[in-house]
């Protein structure tokens, strides 16, 4: 299977380096990560076929919380404020009365603190576990399923957001063409990827946290993802490169990797309790120290990941 650029639609491609799975060690394969000669866009080598990609996902990839993660729940709350502000605006603006629907929602947090806000808000997850794990932790209700397969009506969306779902698809166009479909007129799609073109990628390189090999099947510029939204009957109206959430802890990861609480978990490192919060201690000093390069990266455009919020075009051909 030969994927072609979701970008610009040509197949022609050049080989970058080689990577394995160095976070969650999933697997001990390398994979190819290429850049297309026409555009620059950058993405794996061959495509992973839909069925096998479940391999490359530990069974918890979501958040599962425990009596340590209480604390670092409390955390994301407060850096996931970034995400609620700029979703409440697009929200807003696309008539505040409509369903927002998350897709890739995990355990349902974003929804849990969108509906405080009277957000009326529905979850979608490919993982059975993580909607489930929405409903009972956060009481939120999610749907188990993908975006071309939906019980929801054409139309019926205010908003659709996709926090970090692009770069695990084979097939975004197909997926954000589906999401324009559920919107209303007017209705917003809000859709963050890392960012390839940032300081980060060029100081760590394949050891960048953002490339995630071989989750991430396509590693987009802010450029790549506007003319992505664009094919698709988008509308870019605004961009932001800095996320509180995101750019200090991906620099932290790439930093040191073995500190990083997640993949910690998944892999399912033995550790006493003790060691477990020193080593989550020093993480978390480490994403803070790297606040200030997340800030001056993002004010020059090259921030670790980008979010974008953009409207459905009622004049583009579909």
């Amino acid at each position: 299977m030969k994927l072609t650029c979701p970008s610009c639609g040509e197949s022609h491609d050049q080989p970058l380096f080689e990577a394995s799975d160095e976070l969650y060690r999933t697997t001990q394969d390398r994979f190819t990560v290429v850049r297309c000669v026409h555009c620059g866009l950058m993405r794996l080598t061959p495509p992973i076929p839909d069925d096998r990609l479940p391999l490359y996902y530990p069974a918890s990839y979501w958040f599962v919380p425990d009596a340590f993660s209480r604390l670092e729940e409390t955390y994301r709350r407060l850096v996931l404020r970034d995400h609620i502000g700029f979703v409440l605006s697009a929200y807003r603006r696309a008539g505040a009365d409509g369903l927002l629907l998350d897709v890739g929602c995990g355990g349902g947090l974003l929804l849990c603190m969108l509906a405080k806000r009277g957000v009326r808000g529905v979850g979608m997850d490919i993982s059975a576990q993580a909607a489930a794990s929405a409903h009972k932790v956060n009481r939120v209700a999610a749907l188990c399923g993908t975006l071309q397969h939906t019980p929801l009506r054409a139309g019926s969306c205010s908003v659709v957001t996709m926090f970090h779902v692009v770069e695990h698809l084979n097939n975004p166009v197909a997926h954000l063409m589906a999401a324009r479909r559920l919107l209303r007129s007017g209705g917003r799609v809000v859709v963050q990827v890392p960012n390839v073109d940032s300081w980060q990628f060029r100081l760590f390189g394949k050891r960048w946290n953002g490339l995630d090999v071989p989750r991430h099947l396509v590693n987009y510029r802010t450029r790549d993802l506007v003319q992505l939204l664009r094919r698709c009957g988008f509308r870019v109206e605004r961009i932001r490169h800095f996320n509180l959430r995101d750019n200090p802890a991906g620099f932290a990861t790439s930093l040191a990797p073995k500190l990083d609480p997640m993949a910690r978990r998944l892999r399912a490192v033995r550790e006493t309790r003790w060691v477990r919060v020193v080593k989550s201690m020093a993480y978390l000093a480490l994403t803070v120290a790297a606040v200030p390069f997340a800030i001056a990266e993002a004010a020059f455009g090259k921030g670790s990941s980008v979010m974008v919020e953009a409207v459905s075009d009622e004049t583009s051909v579909t």
